[in-house]
């Protein structure tokens, strides 16, 4: 099943992918199902349930509303770090032995077409193409045999990194986490549509139709499964909890000289069988009545 978040007339609804085409139902309609963390939260078949009402309504043609993110308000966002060999030396890293963890907040989640931002405050946004993965049954200490049986979907990320900011300390949360720079979706793809694991799918970014980074989802140090079952041993992890697995080798920062996304470009990530996430590049045109970074203290 293909389930896409959406906005229209300011009211949001849900819809699923049948024969070719969207059909959903608006909140505000009788027989909205709910949203994908509740449906996540109901477990049992609330999904496929879902998506028989959802047959049933509106035909919904996506170039015509606003496309939201999948899972609007996660209750974590948990991003890995350096899990590509080659992108962990290109970023000067020996490969991990344990994941690089860090959070992503929903306040900088956008959907498909929405703008990317290059905030007021800096030039350097970066591309990093990932596969997420969603949370649909909780648990701590899950054994990594049973982990994929926690992973209800899959989506396509792109973590929009400003770098500057990324560096500025050893902790990478303010950089990834500017508004408007976590573009994810456009489906949820429910796992029974891709091999266990999303193993074996090519991965490609490409800035205004050029290919800027290209992998297979099996070169990631960490499998999803290995993910779910490490990540479970420290936090208990809840439906609709987003995995961002991480990126591989291409990205801008490494680059001589460096390629950073810059107004009216065009960035997509493509996942096979899951898609492509399309979003355009804008700069902020926010004023802010802060003193300038030079004068923060």
């Amino acid at each position: 099943m293909r389930f896409v978040t959406y906005r229209d007339g300011g009211e949001q609804g849900l819809a699923v992918l049948h024969e070719g085409c969207y059909h959903g139902l608006l909140s505000t309609f009788d027989e909205y199902p709910g949203d994908l963390v509740a449906l996540l939260g109901a477990g049992g078949n609330a999904l496929s349930d879902a998506a028989t009402k959802l047959r049933r309504g509106n035909r919904i043609d996506l170039s015509s509303v606003e496309v939201l993110p999948p899972i609007g308000e996660p209750r974590k966002i948990i991003c890995i770090g350096l899990n590509y060999v080659d992108h962990s030396k290109e970023s000067g890293f020996e490969p991990p032995k344990y994941p690089t963890v860090f959070a992503r907040f929903a306040s900088s989640l956008i959907g498909h077409g929405a703008d990317m931002i290059v905030p007021r405050v800096s030039r350097d946004l970066d591309y990093e193409g990932e596969l997420a993965a969603i949370i649909g049954v909780g648990g701590r200490d899950i054994l990594e045999a049973d982990a994929l049986a926690h992973v209800a979907g899959y989506a396509i990320f792109n973590d929009g990194s400003i770098r500057d900011f990324q560096h500025k300390t050893p902790q990478w949360t303010v950089g990834k986490n500017f508004d408007g720079t976590g573009a994810f979706g456009p489906e949820f793809v429910t796992a029974d549509e891709l091999p266990p694991g999303a193993k074996g799918l090519m991965l490609q970014t490409r800035l205004n139709g050029k290919v800027v980074q290209r992998a297979s989802t099996d070169e990631m140090i960490f499998s999803v499964a290995n993910l779910v079952c490490i990540l479970s041993e420290a936090m208990t992890l809840e439906p609709g909890d987003v995995i961002v697995t991480g990126t591989p080798a291409g990205i801008g920062a490494a680059r001589k000289p460096p390629l950073y996304m810059r107004d009216g470009d065009v960035c997509e990530v493509e996942i096979e069988k899951l898609g492509i996430l399309e979003n355009p590049v804008r700069r902020s045109s926010e004023v802010s009545a802060q003193p300038s970074p030079a004068t923060c203290t």
